[in-house]
């Protein structure tokens, strides 16, 4: 009797457990149900809780309470400007009444199917009434509020509410970018071209302005250094005028301690010249060739010496001689000369003489005429005299003494 009461309550308690089954059901909180009988709709439920049916009779549908995106393909849209683009949009929906929704739509599948009809006719409608540059950049935010609107009104048959409309990318067809972007190319390429000749013409104009300063700048220098440098040559010349005007025959004797110490240097010097030359004439004389070739004048009868007295002692001939007549100028005392009275020079040395005198003369007279009308040529002589080789210098001395010598025969005949 036990056993069968216990297989009976547990018969009718399995039976309760499978009624309970069918008959209650949980509605999370993501989800709202709709509860059909037969098909026909019988309740909307939205509160999160334990719910329950008629078994065999009511059926449940759930759908979702999240928000649900909808992602369209990529279309092409012909803009107002008569530009082509590929745009990329997506939507974002909220299911408001499932009874509605369950009416029109039935399920999310047809729904991102319908809505996204809605959205796609939605872009080419506002988007083909918009330019190229709205699309892009200008108008894009209130193009996509305009976009929501329109597929807002447009929804709200099926039960949904669209939250938002947003459009990821808008590009141009392949072929039209590549275009695009050369042209873009080619107008930053101007512009910099551009900006490169404004630069550079402002470059060179600034450098013509300092080219001129530095020009200007530099021939006053030269002028200023050029006048203070003829005062100092001119100063110069008078102090060497004054100086040596007051004993030519010194300027003579140092004109040539300064060609000996030039030409007879340590080391392998040889030089080719006569015995007689004037370069020697202060080795054979410290007078000079002008001391040599200067005439003793003969003794006066007054000068001569008396007779000595007789029974006076007669004095060495060489001590006789020197007292009786003055010694010959440029004679070495010392070196025991004869002291015999020179012979008289000859009309031709005389002349010779003159005209050495004025040839001298004359190249004083050129030489200061060019130092006062144009120091800085006669620097530039001296530079080059300065610069050249012994050798170009012992021509062109030579060539300068000929030309001298024809110069005077000519003249003096």
């Amino acid at each position: 009797m036990n056993r069968s009461a216990m297989t009976f309550g547990l018969v009718i308690l399995g039976l309760a457990a499978f009624v309970a089954w069918l008959t209650l059901f949980t509605v999370s909180q993501t989800q709202q149900a709709l509860v059909l009988e037969f098909g026909k709709p019988k309740r909307v439920i939205t509160a999160p809780g334990l719910q329950y049916k008629i078994p065999f009779v009511q059926n449940v549908e759930f759908f979702d309470k999240r928000i649900l995106d909808i992602d369209t393909a990529s279309q092409e849209v012909i803009a107002s400007d008569k530009k082509r683009l590929v745009v990329d949009a997506f939507a974002r929906y909220r299911i408001v009444d499932p009874l509605l929704f369950f009416q029109t739509l039935r399920d999310e599948r047809i729904a991102s199917a319908r809505i996204g009809a809605v959205l796609e006719a939605s872009l080419r409608r506002v988007l083909g009434g918009s330019s190229f540059s709205s699309v892009v950049r200008d108008k894009r935010e209130a193009l996509m509020k305009t976009i929501l609107t329109q597929v807002n009104q447009e929804a709200t048959p099926f039960g949904v509410n669209i939250v938002d409309v947003r459009i990821k990318r808008v590009d141009l067809p392949e072929a039209n970018m590549q275009a695009i972007y050369r042209r873009m190319q080619a107008e930053r390429q101007r512009e910099a071209a551009g900006f490169r000749a404004e630069g550079e013409g402002a470059a060179r104009r600034t450098r013509a302005t300092a080219d001129r300063e530095v020009t200007v700048i530099k021939a006053e220098a030269t002028g200023e250094s050029e006048r203070i440098r003829g005062a100092g040559d001119a100063e110069r010349n008078r102090i060497f005028a004054e100086a040596f005007g007051q004993d030519p025959n010194f300027f003579a004797f140092y004109r040539s301690m300064q060609a000996y110490e030039g030409a007879l240097k340590p080391g392998d010097t040889r030089l080719l010249l006569s015995p007689d030359s004037q370069f020697f004439e202060y080795f054979n004389s410290a007078f000079g060739r002008a001391a040599q070739e200067t005439p003793a004048q003969p003794a006066s009868p007054a000068d001569k010496p008396e007779a000595p007295a007789e029974g006076a002692g007669l004095p060495e001939q060489g001590a006789a001689g020197e007292s009786a007549r003055p010694a010959p100028a440029g004679r070495d005392e010392a070196a025991g000369e004869s002291l015999a009275p020179a012979p008289q020079t000859p009309r031709w040395a005389a002349g010779a003489m003159s005209n050495l005198a004025v040839a001298f003369g004359l190249v004083l007279v050129i030489e200061g005429t060019l130092w006062a009308l144009a120091p800085g040529l006669g620097r530039k002589f001296l530079e080059a005299a300065a610069n050249s080789p012994e050798s170009n210098l012992r021509l062109a001395g030579a060539a300068a003494v000929a030309a001298g010598v024809l110069i005077i025969w000519l003249v003096r005949g």
